[in-house]
């Protein structure tokens, strides 16, 4: 079982990258677990139709027993959903909430009951505090992937991201495999993220091209992997998707 945990600015693409990277490996045959771990609950809704799944912590408020099929989903292209979900919006933390998905998964023993080859946090924004930190933790993930743009807030997010990776990594926490540069054509915009790479010693893996074929597919609800198969698109998150697999490989994931 090989994890790779997503982190990057609020709005960078996240959600989108993460998805079309999970669709790409089941289409590969791979056994993939996406987990959103944000709030709103809305990380693997591309892969359900646009339709919401229950989170992990509004099944946990509600009461009852607590078992795997109400938590965990498989889409139609295979891919096993778990959303984190949060707390009552103005009350409690939601890091706090994290964690507490992540042991309930745990407690119902998800991994082994569904082996997935690949699991897949999909974290909310550049929160690299408390309960967001924990997929960090190198018993929850082995590498880290970050995605940016050329903009400065988001290369910002992403050094802040970087620098906590750095700080861990003594604790035999996640490593970084590198950057998705998911573009939004700005002057100058690989440039400036490969000065960045040169600053921070860090290694663009990935680039994702600006096109509307992410919206036109987000709108239909489904991953670009699977509304526009044949696309330069598709082609980008399928590499994507080959580096990860292949990185799984040479660690004997």
């Amino acid at each position: 079982m090989y994890k790779v945990a997503i982190y990057g600015k609020g709005g960078i693409g996240k959600s989108t990258t993460t998805c079309n990277l999970a669709a790409a490996l089941a289409a590969q045959g791979f056994t993939v677990m996406q987990i959103g771990c944000d709030p709103k609950a809305d990380s693997t809704h591309l892969h359900r139709g646009g339709d919401a799944l229950p989170a992990v912590l509004d099944c946990m408020r509600e009461g009852g027993a607590l078992d795997l099929s109400r938590i965990v989903r498989r889409a139609d292209n295979g891919v096993l959903c778990v959303e984190a979900g949060g707390p009552v919006p103005g009350i409690g933390c939601a890091g706090r909430g994290i964690i507490a998905a992540f042991e309930a998964l745990e407690k119902l023993h998800a991994y082994e009951t569904y082996q997935p080859d690949f699991v897949l946090y999909d974290v909310l924004g550049d929160v690299v505090c408390g309960g967001f930190a924990l997929p960090l933790r190198g018993d929850y993930a082995d590498e880290v992937l970050i995605v940016t743009s050329g903009e400065m807030m988001s290369l910002y997010a992403a050094s802040n991201i970087m620098h906590a990776i750095d700080h861990f990594k003594k604790r035999g926490y996640a490593q970084l495999l590198g950057l998705v540069a998911n573009l939004r054509n700005i002057d100058d915009e690989q440039e400036k993220i490969a000065r960045f790479c040169e600053e921070e010693q860090a290694e663009v893996v990935a680039t994702i091209p600006r096109c509307g074929l992410i919206q036109q597919a987000e709108d239909a609800g489904a991953t670009v992997i699977e509304a526009f198969v044949s696309s330069d698109l598709a082609r980008a998150y399928r590499s994507l998707a080959d580096l990860v697999a292949q990185d799984a490989e040479r660690k004997g994931a």
